[in-house]
């Protein structure tokens, strides 16, 4: 049963130059992630979410979504995602995101997301629809091409397979979308083949971007965490990262600069866009003049 949480504000304040995305606008429906990725960041003790596994939903999320979206003197982009999955498998029946997607529409506003869902598919008439007046990107995170893998360290997410079969259906329907290769988890994930066979998935499904970084970070209860599933999952090497981590908050892969190279050379093979800079401006094109620091115009 989904369970509520009070909330007395949806949307975040706007923000002009965001360098993550290029979003304007943050919003989180629901807290806590029932995925289970054992790298999980939103577990930190800096966000102060208790009982993280529980899936809860604010209350009276879209009448407060409304009221703000009416309020706001400039339209933008509104991201999703950043804390927990808006596709958790409550949405299937709450609808939730749903309803925010036809209240963004409703209101001029874009919309980015992050999910690692193959539920997101079930939206794309409301994505196209959104489109049709301001900038759309449906970012996809896949970390490994392998399913026997994802199993272990994202356990109640999509497979792999069942992610990139959603970025395909995702950009035969003309949407901008993105696969999010990140994090990379090192001594686990940071093999050169499965970074050249990641990219080519990407590139199979026809999504013309895909953004990837090379580590892991690692914070306060974050930490004991994924070390406790470590010890479970993959008997010595919490070892390996306490050698050569120690309590560092970036745990880049010890082959970090050459998965970068690989990386950038198989995107330039495919013709994938991979750099921010340019996803941002591939994503917003079209929605803004080239030498305008922003599209968005305030409200009469």
């Amino acid at each position: 049963m989904l369970k509520t949480i009070p909330a007395k504000t949806i949307l975040s304040g706007y923000a002009e130059h965001n360098s993550w995305f290029g979003a304007n606008y943050n919003m989180n429906l629901y807290k806590g992630c029932s995925h289970g990725c054992i790298y999980c960041d939103s577990r930190s003790d800096c966000y102060r979410i208790k009982n993280f596994d529980a899936v809860r939903v604010k209350e009276n999320a879209l009448e407060i979504l409304e009221r703000e979206l009416k309020s706001k003197r400039r339209t933008g982009v509104v991201a999703s995602g950043a804390m927990t999955d808006p596709y958790n498998p409550f949405e299937k029946q709450a609808q939730v995101t749903r309803g925010a997607l036809s209240l963004i529409n409703r209101y001029f506003f874009g919309a980015s997301t992050i999910t690692k869902s193959a539920l997101v598919t079930r939206d794309i008439d409301l994505f196209r629809a959104i489109s049709e007046h301001s900038p759309v990107l449906v970012k996809i995170t896949i970390t490994t091409p392998h399913d026997s893998l994802a199993r272990l360290i994202e356990p109640r997410a999509s497979l792999p397979s069942q992610r990139l079969e959603a970025l395909s259906g995702l950009a035969q329907s003309g949407i901008k979308c993105c696969a999010l290769m990140t994090p990379i988890l090192p001594f686990i994930e940071d093999r050169e083949e499965d970074i050249r066979l990641l990219v080519k998935r990407v590139y199979e499904t026809g999504a013309k971007m895909l953004y990837g970084d090379f580590g892991v970070t690692l914070r306060m209860n974050q930490r004991d965490y994924f070390y406790e599933k470590l010890d479970k999952l993959f008997p010595g090497v919490k070892e390996k990262y306490i050698y050569r981590y120690g309590d560092s908050y970036n745990c880049a892969s010890p082959h970090y600069n050459r998965l970068r190279k690989v990386f950038a050379e198989e995107c330039e093979r495919y013709g994938l866009i991979y750099r921010m800079s340019e996803i941002i401006r591939y994503y917003r094109k079209g929605y803004y003049e080239e030498n305008q620091l922003t599209f968005f115009k305030e409200k009469p």
